[in-house]
């Protein structure tokens, strides 16, 4: 007649951007953001167990991600690009002073 289904409360803090992004998915998925974040854990939680399958699948997503970020420039070029910044910020603030 009724199938059980019982349940644990929790609660979670999602920023406004995860929060669209998981209204809009659940909107165009025809159920509810509490069943998409219930299948998200459940294939968290079925994910790779052995550790040498872990560390593989965390170094391949690594690798895919290491072209993403821009390359930061030397330390040495990002001191001289900061410094010749504030000289001429001090140039600008000593003319308008005059």
């Amino acid at each position: 007649m009724y199938t059980t289904y019982i349940v644990k409360r929790t609660q979670i803090y999602l920023d406004e951007a995860q929060d669209e992004r998981l209204t809009k998915r659940a909107r165009a998925s025809g159920t509810t953001k509490s069943d998409l974040i219930r299948v998200a854990v459940d294939a968290y939680l079925a994910g790779p167990k052995d550790r040498t399958t872990h560390l593989m699948a965390f170094r391949t997503a690594v690798r895919a991600a290491a072209g993403s970020i821009p390359r930061l420039p030397t330390g040495r070029r990002y001191v001289d690009e900061a410094r010749r910044a504030d000289q001429e910020r001090e140039r600008d603030l000593e003319a308008r002073r005059r």
